[in-house]
């Protein structure tokens, strides 16, 4: 039996066995050992690839999620340790909270298609989550690990680079795939860092970030005009104290000229 890769997914069944297990190898979940294993989430995972060196380890305790029935039809059949471990859903909308007491990390060969909506729900149990490994396409990656000051640099390089540290592990070819794709993948990890909170209104970060790069040839001060307009009217500004506050240096810069402080302070003034 094999899987037919379905389009409307976004799967490319990875097939080189060495990729494969060197993702499993990047996943390092801290203070997991065979006594007390990491709780792990495998998110798409096709035809086991990738899950066969993950049943392998004693210091993890893994679950898969997949969405497609003849996947999950292939992995039962072919690896009896997916019973019992394998979850036929959407990652999207899993209840989390319902299959895991406590922290989790999560790995897998993440459907482009979806990337960035995966990254946003796992944004979302951020506190839960120490620790990604994925697999996705490498412009994509890039984005994510980049520093401020580039056109690669965007809303995802923020967000994810406030609450985690990123590492651009290595660079995975098209031939590594069936069917290959038409661009590059790369396997990054994200390391939760030791930020708590942000000192600031944390949806109100996120619409500014998000305000600021979806028109990212203006100027913040053009870009995040309805923003600081609401706040006008809510404290009553003259327009003489509106000009003063937009006429700081800051709000003629370029969202990709500010790194995550610089965002966090800028929520912290809107507020």
């Amino acid at each position: 039996m094999q899987v037919r890769a379905k389009k409307s997914l976004g799967q490319h069944f990875l097939t080189d066995l060495s990729i494969a297990e060197r993702i499993a190898c990047s996943l390092k979940p801290e203070g997991a050992s065979p006594e007390t294993p990491a709780d792990v989430l495998e998110i798409g995972p096709g035809m086991g690839v990738l899950s066969q060196y993950l049943m392998e380890r004693e210091d993890i305790s893994l679950k898969m999620v997949e969405i497609d029935q003849e996947s999950v039809d292939y992995l039962l059949l072919n690896f009896p340790k997916a019973d019992g471990s394998l979850i036929q859903g959407d990652f999207l909308k899993l209840d989390l909270e319902r299959f895991f007491r406590k922290d989790f990390c999560i790995i897998g060969n993440f459907p482009y298609n979806i990337s960035s909506q995966i990254f946003f729900r796992i944004l979302d149990h951020k506190d839960r989550v120490p620790q990604v490994v994925c697999m996705i396409q490498k412009e994509v990656a890039e984005r994510i690990a980049e520093k401020p000051g580039t056109k690669v640099y965007g809303i995802l390089s923020v967000l994810l680079q406030a609450w985690y540290d990123i590492e651009y592990l290595f660079t995975v070819g098209e031939g590594a795939f069936n069917p290959p794709p038409k661009v590059k993948s790369a396997v990054i990890r994200l390391e939760r860092n030791g930020r708590k909170d942000l000192g600031c209104d944390e949806n109100l970060f996120r619409t500014i970030v998000k305000t600021s790069f979806n028109q990212r040839r203006k100027t913040l001060r053009n870009s995040l005009k309805p923003l600081l307009a609401e706040k006008a009217v809510k404290e009553n500004w003259s327009p003489a104290e509106y000009s003063m506050i937009t006429s700081d240096p800051v709000f003629a810069l370029r969202p990709e000229k500010l790194g995550v402080e610089d965002f966090i302070a800028l929520a912290r003034r809107l507020m």
